[in-house]
């Protein structure tokens, strides 16, 4: 069982295991900026081809992942699709906005969902002066806020199916990709299919310390480089990171179920149907957020507020079955179920 608190509040806080410590001290490294970088090399490379595309860009972090791969595809003054509660408009303090001079438009789903009628509707071809064009649509699988939903595969390909009879293209933000994957049985390359720029992570389900990437055409990667330079994201021996990458890519995708069984668990014990929490991501209607999770912090379990009466819980790798099972017992309590 975890000394201290059991930590539910995101699946970005685990620690590098001691394999992925040693992994990442005995990493061959380079300058990455001079793109000397092996390690750095063989995690894209690697990345790139799980997902079927010609090449991939490792970034500090999936917010700029997202930033690059969006505006791979989006020019200032045109405009991205997504759902309303997507992480590119909710939390990423407008970067897309005041970074590439882009703007977005939503639609609303309640489990987070491709809605094709809705994004066939809102779709702006170039429509003369007075009209922002759309360049792309943007999904993100899974959907963070709500609640970890996986983006059937069937949907995605029918929205592929549209983008590309009108000319638009498609960004997936996947920063829980592996979670889908492990949830689904569907083959990453599928994911890559569907998407012409995506941004994949390594550092929540998968448990390394940092990083993400953008993975796309070659022409794409070659554009995102430039601006990550430009936003100040070249990094130097940074292999050291990339080891962890790999690391997880080797050891940490298939054990993402006990992720998903031990938030099932828990969903049931808030009187959430488990059925409906298709990941590691639990999200709980309360009476009164703050109070919930301050009750909670007060028996030991830490858990986020998503809303004023709205809790989120995630599991991941540094909690075990035990801890799942303790923090059930007490969000059990707390909620009164």
């Amino acid at each position: 069982m975890t000394d201290g608190p059991i930590d539910l509040r995101s699946d970005t806080l685990t620690k590098p295991t001691p394999a992925m410590r040693r992994a990442m001290a005995e990493a061959e490294v380079g300058d990455d900026v001079y793109g000397e970088d092996p390690t750095v090399h063989e995690l894209q490379d690697r990345v790139a081809g799980l997902f079927g595309k010609q090449a991939a860009l490792f970034t500090p972090t999936g917010s700029m992942a997202n930033l690059l791969a969006v505006a791979a595809l989006v020019g200032p003054g045109q405009e991205v699709l997504c759902e309303s509660r997507a992480h590119i408009v909710r939390a990423e303090l407008g970067a897309h906005g005041a970074m590439t001079g882009i703007t977005s438009r939503t639609w609303a789903h309640p489990d987070g969902q491709v809605d094709l009628a809705a994004i066939q509707d809102m779709y702006a071809p170039d429509m003369g002066p007075f009209f922002v064009p759309t360049a792309a649509v943007s999904v993100e699988n899974t959907h963070n806020f709500a609640g970890g939903a996986v983006l059937p595969l069937s949907d995605l390909r029918a929205l592929r199916g549209w983008a590309d009879s009108v000319g638009c293209a498609i960004h997936l933000d996947g920063a829980r990709i592996w979670n889908a994957h492990v949830a689904t049985g569907t083959p990453l390359a599928a994911y890559g299919e569907v998407a012409d720029v995506l941004a994949v992570c390594l550092s929540k389900g998968l448990g390394a310390p940092v990083g993400s990437l953008v993975v796309g055409s070659a022409d794409a990667i070659a554009e995102a480089r430039v601006r990550r330079k430009r936003l100040g994201g070249g990094m130097r021996q940074v292999g050291i990171l990339a080891a962890a990458g790999l690391h997880a890519l080797d050891h940490h995708i298939e054990r993402l179920a006990e992720d998903h069984e031990n938030a099932a668990l828990i969903a049931e014990a808030c009187g959430v149907d488990p059925a409906s929490v298709a990941t590691n991501i639990v999200v709980v209607d309360v009476p009164s957020a703050p109070a919930t999770v301050e009750a909670a912090r007060a028996e030991g379990v830490l858990i986020g507020a998503v809303g004023p009466r709205r809790v989120r819980l995630l599991t991941h790798l540094d909690v075990s079955r035990q801890d799942a099972e303790q923090a059930a017992k007490v969000l059990a309590r707390v909620l009164g179920r």
